[in-house]
Formats: C-alpha cells, sequence, structure tokens
C-alpha cells in the first residue's frame, strides 16, 4: 500500500492503522467519503471567505481589498502547488530520507486513479482535503505582515515556505517521519498548521519592521462586523478541519466536533472575560480573536482528549493568548499587526503541551500525564521545539534571500497611500 494510503491525520495514524492492517482490501465507504467531502468544502470556506474577511476587517480601510487579495492569491496559488509537488513529498515514501521529506512519485497527483483508496476515502478526496490545509496554513501568516508586504514578494514567499516549512513538518507528523515515529501527537495540525504559521508570522513581522505610524498613529480595525463575520466562518469551518481528521464518519470524528464546540466557547469566554477585568469592556474583537485561541488550541488534541480536556485546554488558551496578544506584545514592541503568532503560535504551544495533559486512552490511544503517561508531555515538546526550530530558520533564510534580491517591504509612499491603489488599483467606497 502507498505511504499515502497508510498516513492521514494524527488520531489516522495513531489508532486507524491498525484497523485498515486486519483488512486485506480496503472498501469505499460512502458515508466516510460524503462526510470528506463536505469537510474539504468548508475547510476551504475557513480560507475565502473566513480569513479574508476575519483578517480584513482588522486592517484599515485603505488595506482590506489588498489583505483580501493576499488571502485568496495565496489560497489559489498553494493549491496549483500542492498538486504540482506539495503532496507527493508530504504523503508519500521518501525511501532513505523518509524520516524527513516523502518522494516524487506522486507529482501532479500521478497513479492516483478514480477507485485509488486512502483507508475508505477516495486518495483524490484525501488527497484534496490535505491540499485545503496546505492553502490555508501559508494564507495565515498574511496576518504578521499586512499593510507592507510586496505583493510579488509575499507570493514568490509563499511558494518557497510551502516546500521548504509546511511540506516536512506535514511529513514528519502526519507522512510517517520521525515526530510521528516518536509519538508526538497531533490530530488536527497544532503543529503542522498553527505553530508553523505562528513562527513564520513573527520572523517574518520581526524581519519586515514596525509598519509606518505603529505606536502613534490610530491603526483600530475599520470592519468589525467582516471580523465577526469571518470569525465565525472560521469557527463553522473548523469541524472539517478537526472532526473531519477523523477521515470518516465515525464516533472519533464526534468526539473531535464535541472537544471543538466545547474549547472554542471556554476561550472565547476567557478571552472576554479577561479583557472586561483589565480594561473594563468587553469587546467584539477580543471575543471574536478569543474564539479563535480556542479553535486552535484545541486542534492537535481534539481526537485524544474528553470534552473536560477540551474545556480547560480552551479557558487556558483564552487567557493566554490574551495576555501574549496584549501585554507581551506591548512590552516587547514588535508589530505582529493580526497577532499570528499570539493566537496561532502561542494557542498552537497551548494545545499541543495539554495535548499531553489530558489525552484518554480510550479515545485516542494514546494515554496522557492524567493517566500515569508522564513521557508524554516531554515528547509534545519535543515536537513543538523540533517544528519551531525549523520554522524559525528556514523562514528566515526565505525572507533574508527575498529582501536582498527582489525586496520584501513596499515604499513608504506605497504604505502611507494604502496597498488596495496602489499595488491593486482598486479601493473600497
Amino acid at each position: 500500500m502507498a505511504a499515502s494510503t497508510c498516513v492521514a491525520a494524527g488520531l489516522f495514524a495513531a489508532t486507524a492503522l491498525p484497523a485498515l492492517a486486519q483488512e486485506e482490501t480496503p472498501k469505499l465507504d460512502t458515508g466516510d467519503t460524503a462526510w470528506m467531502l463536505v469537510s474539504m468544502v468548508i475547510v476551504l470556506m475557513m480560507a475565502v471567505p473566513g480569513l479574508a474577511l476575519f483578517y480584513g476587517g482588522m486592517v484599515r480601510k485603505k488595506n482590506i481589498l489588498s489583505v483580501c487579495m493576499a488571502v485568496f492569491a495565496t489560497v489559489c496559488l498553494m493549491s496549483v502547488l500542492w498538486l504540482v509537488a506539495g503532496y507527493s513529498l508530504a504523503f508519500t515514501d521518501g525511501g532513505a530520507y523518509n524520516s524527513y521529506i516523502g518522494g516524487l512519485d506522486k507529482m501532479m497527483f500521478a497513479g492516483i486513479g478514480k477507485d485509488s483508496l486512502t483507508g475508505t476515502i477516495p486518495e483524490l478526496v484525501f488527497a484534496t482535503f490535505q491540499m485545503t490545509f496546505a492553502a490555508i496554513t501559508p494564507a495565515l501568516i498574511i496576518g504578521s505582515v499586512v499593510d507592507r508586504m510586496k505583493f510579488s514578494s509575499l507570493l514568490v514567499f509563499m511558494s518557497l515556505w510551502l516546500f521548504l516549512v509546511y511540506v516536512p513538518v506535514c511529513h514528519w507528523v502526519w507522512g510517517g517521519g520521525f515526530l510521528a515515529g516518536d509519538g508526538v501527537l497531533d490530530f488536527a495540525g497544532g503543529t503542522v498548521v498553527h505553530i508553523n504559521a505562528g513562527v513564520a508570522g513573527l520572523v517574518a513581522c520581526l524581519v519586515l519592521g514596525r509598519r509606518k505610524g505603529f505606536g502613534t498613529e490610530s491603526m483600530a480595525p475599520s470592519n468589525l462586523v467582516f471580523t465577526m463575520i469571518g470569525a465565525a466562518l472560521l469557527w463553522v469551518g473548523w469541524y472539517g478541519f478537526n472532526a473531519g481528521s477523523a477521515l470518516g464518519a465515525n464516533s472519533t470524528a464526534g468526539v473531535a466536533m464535541s472537544a471543538t464546540q466545547v474549547a472554542t466557547a471556554a476561550a472565547a469566554l476567557a478571552w472576554m472575560f479577561s479583557e472586561w477585568l483589565v480594561h473594563g469592556k468587553p469587546t467584539m474583537l477580543g471575543i471574536a480573536s478569543g474564539a479563535i485561541a480556542g479553535l486552535v488550541a484545541i486542534t492537535p488534541a481534539c481526537g485524544f482528549v474528553d470534552v473536560k480536556g477540551a474545556l480547560l485546554i480552551g479557558a487556558a488558551s483564552g487567557v493566554g493568548c490574551y495576555i501574549m496578544s496584549t501585554g507581551v506584545k506591548k512590552a516587547l514592541g514588535y508589530d505582529d499587526s493580526l497577532d499570528v503568532f499570539g493566537v496561532h503560535g502561542v494557542g498552537g504551544i497551548i494545545g499541543a503541551i495539554l495535548t499531553g495533559v489530558f489525552a484518554v486512552e480510550a479515545i485516542g490511544g494514546t494515554a496522557g500525564l492524567l493517566e500515569g503517561n508522564y513521557a508524554q508531555v516531554g515528547i509534545q515538546l519535543y515536537g513543538i521545539l523540533a517544528t519551531i526550530a525549523w520554522c524559525a530558520v528556514a523562514t528566515f533564510g526565505i525572507l533574508m534571500l527575498l529582501k536582498y534580491t527582489m525586496g520584501i517591504r513596499v515604499s513608504e509612499a506605497t504604505e502611507v497611500e494604502g496597498l488596495d491603489v496602489a499595488l491593486h488599483g482598486e479601493s473600497l467606497q
């Protein structure tokens, strides 16, 4: 069986493989396939329009279209590159180098026929489902560089980042690489998606520098209704992200779905009450940001924990991401414009660690600290550190290459005028 038919998401690698091994000839399940088709569609909805609106509403009016354009174009470009070689490098056997990267056997989806299966679903469905993950992860980084990065440089950066950062880490965790072999748990993308994107966003904003007027001019969100709608679309689509990673309409998908709902609600409330306590008023931006923090944190854990664990993970991420995105960021003075690191990076780290604490063996096949498996927390930390190290170094290298070749930042005049008109010849009336 090809590597891509043996490995999928975190839980699939942890629990479904033994079941598949008992079946000599996997059979198509129409219910599983229907659920995965729906999951793929709603994960795509997370990016466009969800992420585009969520980010677009948080920037000034003169830059809304540039942000939406960046997200839309990134999703399109990553989808094509995933077809060309991304899927093959992430989910096939890399031979002697398989611990770190896959092979090129399935470039352009070569050898994936109409009847090819991954478990009980068509491999084309699995590959396209994973395509949406590969599309939204780089798009998350855009929130750190809004208002000041050249569009042409952004597209080149995203292309290089997909192959040098996302694809290797995806293979390490879900494609049979060394992190999977070492027991790192990541059901739907805490390390692969969120820590990866969060760390890349932090590195990118530091290399680009602060926005002109940062700290002296008002950079308040221009349309929080857009942001609220975007957050709601992300929340709905996240069920495809998390429950879809069960790769079937099964009880594990139900566990992931309930954990996602509980953690998200808990995190939204935790952020809201923290903000209310500190500043005296709860805000729409705050509760929406808290919801995203909860979604991020439960992503690695959703197929491994029960609802009690999900509740605590959500509460911890709501408070932790609030502190990082407000107090710590302000104290350190860096301009992570839309808090990609504060929400995705920190939320992903919190969720990955707490997966090792709250994992329930009866649910996901691996016990956590509370069930006596103290080593799992250390294994989770190991996965986090490996991801951070590779992502930070590779992202910095890509940005330095672009900075000293094509440049990465728009001119001061363009920044003042706004990227909508200067880069795209359009404006929001």
